[in-house]
């Protein structure tokens, strides 16, 4: 590549990239900060009002620190909407949703890379490198007998290790190395977001020029429309579609998603996964129900969309739309002439009749009673009393689980016998909240214990004067709980 072209190509990025817009604007940490804080992988849409709310307490917040933002919530999400890094979309309930752009996830992305840098060249990304090269030379070599040898002789290394396993030589896997190899798979996955937002910005790209060809191209509009009346789906034909498909088919092998999950269950119950942070584990538990979902979204936007430029076919819309865009090319081209006899200024002898609301008749008047607004009854007022704290205290854990006094009880029974299942806590201190208390272990168990194998156990608890049992999951604890 020339320096010219790169030049050239980096001069266009600079104009069309919101991920660089978003990197070099005013209020860049801000935006950073508020969009990174809203939006996660776990909720990618938030609703509109929703999100105003809460960039409006995140700018008072801000503004406390000694950031400058003069303007209002309503005024920042509509600058980040016209640059690119937000995009809106009609949601269910009459209410519009609100999702990072793909040139968003970009910069946030490489925001985060920037806090957090790679500290070394970890083993596991050389290796994921070199056997895909080879995987990639097996598979694309015209050479038949050199691709049998090449897998006989994968073949050959898995029977020694096989054999060598079955001698029993153990080899013992460095955990540090484990760690690193997960933390490669975590940074993998950390692209696939902006992955799936590129593909469904180039699936609407493809939908809106397909229905730029059928009103505006008649040279290809007979070709378009041959193929959408023969039942052809053009956007699961185009490039992005036939990729994402075999994307998601695999997805859908429930073999395949089976086999993932069992072996994140198993990697998360090893040694080493104590090591990774608790958002690490959280992002491994997650990762593959994170790409299902995301994966379903873009095959419902392209089912709909499809279905939607079916109808935009076969419907009077199109036939509309050509018409109107006809009388548009016939005044344009008439302004074209006129041009160069009228100047844009000249006063012409016409008055339009603007169209507005009318009321039909007066019985559409609704007159206000002012006594609509009266109260039937009289007021009765109240003297204020005394609350008692302790009933209080009652009524807050009745509605909230105590969550710091099953922390306590985790720490105590891990101070007594080092690692502890869901059971044990509860036989060393009784369920003082019933059944929320049993749900309160969970939760803790999910954000700070590891899954353990075996069938699940038994729990019993105390409820209205009887004694309850159920069975949960069975995890371990075995780090305190701060």
């Amino acid at each position: 590549m020339s320096a010219v072209y790169a030049a050239l190509t980096a001069q266009r990025l600079l104009g069309e990239s919101p991920a660089w817009a978003l990197l070099r604007a005013d209020n860049a940490p801000v935006a950073f900060g508020i969009l990174g804080a809203r939006f996660s992988r776990q909720r990618r849409q938030v609703p509109a009002p929703e999100l105003m709310e809460a960039v409006d307490a995140d700018l008072d917040l801000l503004r406390d620190r000694g950031f400058d933002l003069p303007q209002s919530a309503q005024n920042y999400v509509r600058t980040w909407l016209a640059g690119g890094y937000l995009v809106r979309r009609p949601g269910e309930a009459r209410e519009e949703l609100y999702e990072l752009s793909d040139g968003a996830l970009t910069a946030l992305r490489f925001i985060e890379d920037l806090a957090t840098p790679r500290t070394s060249v970890t083993e596991s990304r050389l290796a994921t490198i070199v056997q895909r090269v080879r995987a990639l030379n097996v598979d694309t070599d015209p050479d038949i007998s050199r691709r049998v040898a090449a897998l006989t002789a994968e073949r050959d290394a898995i029977d020694a290790r096989i054999q060598a396993l079955t001698a029993g030589e153990l080899t013992e896997v460095d955990e540090q190395r484990s760690v690193d190899a997960a933390a490669d798979i975590l940074s993998l996955a950390s692209a696939l977001p902006e992955d799936f937002a590129r593909v469904r910005a180039e699936l609407e790209m493809i939908n809106r020029s397909l229905r730029s060809q059928l009103i505006e191209e008649p040279e290809s509009r007979g070709s378009v429309l041959d193929d959408i009346f023969r039942g052809v789906d053009l956007l699961s034909e185009s490039d992005a579609g036939r990729s994402f498909a075999a994307f998601h088919a695999l997805l859908l092998d429930p073999e395949r998603t089976v086999a993932v999950d069992d072996d994140i269950d198993q990697l998360l119950a090893r040694p080493f996964a104590r090591k990774l942070r608790d958002s690490q584990r959280l992002s491994l538990r997650d990762l593959l129900p994170d790409i299902q979902r995301s994966s379903a979204d873009i095959s419902d936007v392209m089912t709909a969309l499809g279905r939607s430029l079916r109808r935009f076919v076969q419907s009077e819309e199109l036939a509309e739309e050509r018409a109107v865009h006809r009388q548009l090319r016939g005044t344009m081209a008439a302004a074209v002439q006129a041009a160069k006899t009228l100047r844009p200024f000249t006063k012409l002898d016409l008055e339009l009749e603007l169209t507005g609301l009318q009321i039909a008749s007066p019985s559409a008047i609704k007159l206000h009673n002012p006594s609509e607004s009266q109260t039937a009854q009289p007021l009765h007022i109240h003297d204020t009393g005394t609350a008692d704290l302790a009933a209080l205290r009652e009524a807050v854990r009745a509605s909230e689980i105590d969550f710091a006094e099953l922390g306590e009880n985790v720490n105590a029974v891990l101070a007594q016998q080092g690692a502890a299942t869901i059971a044990e806590v509860l036989e060393k201190f009784p369920a003082t909240q019933g059944i929320a208390s049993v749900v309160g272990l969970l939760v803790l168990a999910e954000n700070h214990g590891v899954r353990a194998g075996g069938e699940p156990e038994p729990v019993h608890w105390a409820s209205d004067g009887q004694t309850r049992q159920a069975t949960v999951p069975r995890f371990l604890f075995q780090e305190k709980i701060s």
